[in-house]
């Protein structure tokens, strides 16, 4: 249990430490709100789909969520490289100790990242429909946050160096987010389009946010729906995740 802390407070002190990362992370969410919550926004509003900075903020708090989170677990690069990581694996404690806490301080920095981007919605003009919802929004981001800083680590325990980093990027953070529904609604697609995106875990928790803060005529499945796929995909990618780290090799 003291690893587990240890480690969690340690992605926590590296967060906070590093302000210009605090800044620069800031960055993509803003621009995406402001180009595209304000660019787009007209012809949203024309197709009478309503604000489009009101559908759009969802999905920018659930990227901000999904990218701090599995880059989190990438991390273990960079302990890998300056030596971190061989310190970690020879204390004397279970594996299993070090992978929870690396998971735990990864997803709690992600979740932290998302709410400074909830922060920055409200400023722009984002509402949701009930106040009182809020800590619902705060638990699908930590559904979120747990499960993409789990498949992180799965990852990052089977990369040696940084070439595979580009990779994991393109192939698999960026189709991921961009097939969530998070900047497009999950109704009224092709059936190929429908298919893929059901098959992506964060569509589910981009929805829930969605089914929270904005109500059901915002979402495509059941809250209920949101909530389980999340709970289960996310307790198998831990299961991974440890499976994957266990057998780490320096």
């Amino acid at each position: 249990m003291n690893a587990i802390l240890v480690l969690w407070w340690r992605e926590l002190l590296r967060y906070t430490r590093s302000r210009a990362q605090i800044v620069a992370s800031l960055g993509q969410p803003i621009l995406y709100l402001l180009a595209l919550g304000f660019g787009l926004g007209p012809i949203f509003k024309r197709a009478g789909a309503g604000s489009y900075l009101q559908f759009l903020a969802p999905g920018v708090i659930g990227m901000s969520v999904l990218f701090s989170s599995i880059f989190s677990g990438l991390g273990l690069l960079w302990d890998r490289q300056f030596g971190f990581l061989k310190e970690t694996l020879v204390a004397p404690v279970p594996r299993i100790q070090i992978m929870i806490g690396r998971t735990l301080g990864g997803a709690t920095v992600a979740v932290i990242q998302g709410l400074l981007v909830l922060v920055l919605a409200l400023i722009f003009g984002f509402r949701p429909t009930n106040w009182l919802v809020l800590p619902l929004a705060v638990g699908f981001m930590i559904l979120i946050a747990v499960l993409f800083a789990a498949l992180g680590v799965a990852i990052g325990s089977g990369l040696q160096d940084m070439q595979g980093f580009q990779l994991i990027m393109n192939f698999l953070v960026m189709p991921i987010y961009f097939l969530s529904g998070a900047i497009f609604p999950l109704t009224g697609q092709g059936v190929v389009l429908t298919w893929i995106t059901r098959f992506d875990p964060l569509s589910y928790g981009i929805d829930g946010m969605r089914n929270v803060l904005l109500g059901t005529a915002h979402a495509a499945f059941d809250p209920g729906v949101d909530f389980l796929v999340l709970v289960t995909v996310g307790a198998i990618l831990l299961i991974f995740g440890a499976h994957r780290f266990s057998k780490i090799e320096i």
